[in-house]
């Protein structure tokens, strides 16, 4: 594994922040593009003549886009390299974006937003992937939660810039600047981002062969272990994204811009947390650390509902609650996902997309469901999000068993992979 040694030393210096930070808005572009157009539902309603529920369902196919085109991905990614995929997603990310500022009905607008979506995947794909290129194992969960710093940014920036822009230019300048953004991501990918690892000529194309790849890095225990962990429980973070407009602006009444500001609040404990699981690393290990964030989540989600379905939650016992979840999250998403790639190199691409179409996949269901079980009141989205969260509880405990019971040959598990799953 000399490749990703050598592009491990690249990243040291000056220029490891710059492509932390690269990284990190390539990771958060799929977050963003969700975030920053939730406060216009209102006034795409109105504009385009139908209902906030109908709108909801753009928020569903961009899930689903991002799901299904992650497995496209990763295959292009280990094939060519991870540029010219890349190259190719933000492009079309770019051309998609424009044109949801032009559309003139909800379904042209849902089916666009698919288009933008196969778009954003290509950069989540592709920012994993280079993780486990450019930087030693060990580390890979350290990175991870530098870049949940930068990811974790977007919820406070893009509902309360998308508030502003919906109140006072209209919801169309909304995907005017995210076409805007996509512009820029591509000149930076293009002029400070290293290549990472190289392409593999002999990585075949034809789907017998990719089907065979996804099989061989979903049959690990490890893998599937923390990937399903990881991804049920971001679906709780997902099913507070589909509910939040609904809880917030129809129920407690509150603005576009004051939803922007509560948004950004509660997004403020994934960032702190996603620090502070850093700091914690040192002393623990990230199996230790997934485990105790999914009891206090479980335990945050089962108040949450239990305080809503009682009626004992106004506006402000709302937003602590889901401000508590996400502080679980921050703790939750760089381990899982460090310990889910730890043990693949050569097809990282293969991997993260497998990783990624995962996470999206339930990701897309829950707020499907959020949407679907809408009763008008708060309960679709906690009753969601305290699912999310005690399922991934269990999928956790469930999972470590059998990983202690089969042990990956030692061919297959790096001696620091194996340190990072072992409890002290």
């Amino acid at each position: 594994m000399t490749a990703p040694k050598k592009s491990s030393e690249r990243t040291t210096g000056s220029g490891h922040f710059f492509i932390i930070l690269i990284l990190g808005v390539l990771s958060a572009i799929g977050p963003f593009s969700i975030d920053m157009y939730l406060p216009g539902f209102p006034d795409i309603a109105t504009d385009l003549h139908t209902t906030v529920a109908k709108v909801t369902l753009s928020l569903s196919s961009f899930f689903i886009g991002i799901s299904v085109g992650q497995f496209l991905y990763g295959p292009l990614l280990d094939r060519f390299g991870r540029k010219k995929p890349l190259y190719l997603g933000i492009c079309l990310y770019l051309a998609a974006s424009a044109a949801c500022a032009m559309a003139r009905s909800v379904e042209l607008l849902i089916i666009l937003r698919l288009f933008q979506a196969l778009g954003a995947c290509a950069c989540l794909v592709a920012s994993r992937a280079l993780v486990r290129d450019l930087f030693p194992v060990e580390q890979n969960a350290r990175v991870f939660s530098q870049l949940m710093l930068v990811i974790a940014i977007s919820p406070i920036i893009a509902p309360t810039l998308g508030g502003y822009l919906a109140a006072g230019l209209g919801w169309k300048y909304i995907f005017i600047t995210l076409a805007f953004i996509a512009a820029l991501i591509l000149a930076a990918v293009h002029f400070a981002l290293p290549e990472g690892r190289q392409p593999d000529k002999n990585m075949s194309l034809k789907p017998a062969p990719i089907i065979s790849g996804f099989w061989n890095v979903f049959k690990e225990p490890q893998f599937y272990t923390y990937a399903f962990t990881g991804a049920i429980a971001s679906s709780g973070l997902y099913a507070y994204i589909a509910g939040s407009p609904f809880v917030f602006m129809e129920l407690f009444k509150v603005s576009e811009r004051q939803y922007g500001w509560i948004f950004a609040v509660v997004a403020l404990g994934l960032i702190g947390c996603s620090q502070l699981n850093s700091i914690l690393l040192r002393t623990y290990k990230s199996q230790q650390i997934i485990k105790v964030a999914l009891i206090c989540q479980s335990v945050t989600a089962i108040l949450l509902f239990t305080g809503s379905f009682m009626g004992w939650l106004g506006l402000f016992g709302s937003i602590t609650f889901c401000f508590l979840f996400l502080c679980c999250q921050g703790c939750i998403f760089p381990n899982t996902s460090a310990l889910s790639l730890a043990l693949f190199g050569r097809n990282a691409g293969t991997a993260s997309a497998l990783l990624g179409g995962i996470q999206m996949s339930i990701g897309a269901f829950a707020s499907a469901l959020v949407s679907f079980l809408n009763n008008h009141t708060a309960l679709p989205m906690t009753g969601v999000m305290a699912c999310c969260a005690l399922t991934a509880l269990t999928v956790l405990i469930m999972g470590t068993q059998n990983i202690r019971r089969k042990t990956p040959p030692p061919s297959k598990v790096t001696e620091d992979a194996t340190d990072m799953i072992q409890s002290s």
